[in-house]
């Protein structure tokens, strides 16, 4: 089975082709550039380069968040152009979840951290068990670090950190667990659109697959606009 994969949930852009076992080819982009121009010539380099074929994927599979609100959007937006232009069907895949797949086999504690600004984390928390069946421990949730290592301690154990939170609070982790606290290697330390292709063809083989028309992102929280917003009118009220 052939499936695209599309990265756009933080700073890195990041488009994929996946043939089974193979990545075919992969275009991953870490640097202040904005999604909406880099994204679709990312995915047409990737496709010509592996001398394939759109027509002949049978998915897109989709980071769906949480994340940037407006890298979300192009993400977004991008699959269901080509999932509807194509005829294909859409694979949502939770960003946090693909960053951990990304550690695949770990039987540690695994922790995505993506920086959600004013002081809090998109973050999750995963593991491997002995069948190589990754395990939701705690769906993707917004939050304040502290609640995070909480629940960490909680359960015990050693925990793998990664995503673009880390550089922010990696201090504040290691203070509180010590040697506990490990940090995933530059490779697998942000998302990639070969991991969301990758965990996107598990789910597509177990039939979790959305229409194109239907596809939407999972935000967690309302975005800053919407916050600003909310603050006028209340002032305004007063």
């Amino acid at each position: 089975m052939k499936i695209i994969g599309i990265e756009s949930a933080a700073l890195v852009a990041s488009a994929a082709v996946v043939d089974g076992d193979a990545v075919l080819a992969e275009y991953t982009l870490n640097h202040k550039k904005t999604h909406s121009q880099t994204l679709l010539p990312m995915l047409d380099e990737s496709v010509r380069m592996a001398e394939g074929d759109l027509g002949t994927v049978d998915a897109i599979a989709v980071s769906g968040g949480p994340g940037s609100f407006t890298g979300l959007r192009i993400g977004s937006a991008t699959a269901k152009g080509l999932g509807l232009a194509l005829g294909k069907p859409l694979v949502h895949v939770p960003t946090t979840a693909a960053m951990a797949y990304g550690l695949y086999g770990c039987r540690d504690l695994i922790c995505p951290l993506m920086d959600a600004r004013r002081g809090q984390v998109y973050t999750g928390l995963y593991t491997f068990d002995g069948s190589g069946r990754m395990l939701t421990l705690r769906e993707p949730w917004a939050g304040d670090p502290e609640e995070v290592l909480e629940e960490i301690r909680a359960r015990g154990g050693k925990a793998v950190f990664l995503g673009d939170g880390v550089p922010v609070f990696r201090g504040r982790l290691e203070a509180a667990l010590g040697e506990d606290a490990l940090f995933a290697p530059p490779h697998v330390s942000r998302q990639r659109a070969s991991a969301v292709a990758a965990l996107g063809l598990v789910l597509l083989r177990e039939g979790k697959t959305v229409d194109a028309a239907e596809e939407r992102p999972e935000y967690l929280r309302v975005s800053q606009a919407e916050r600003e917003r909310s603050e006028r009118l209340r002032g305004g009220a007063g």
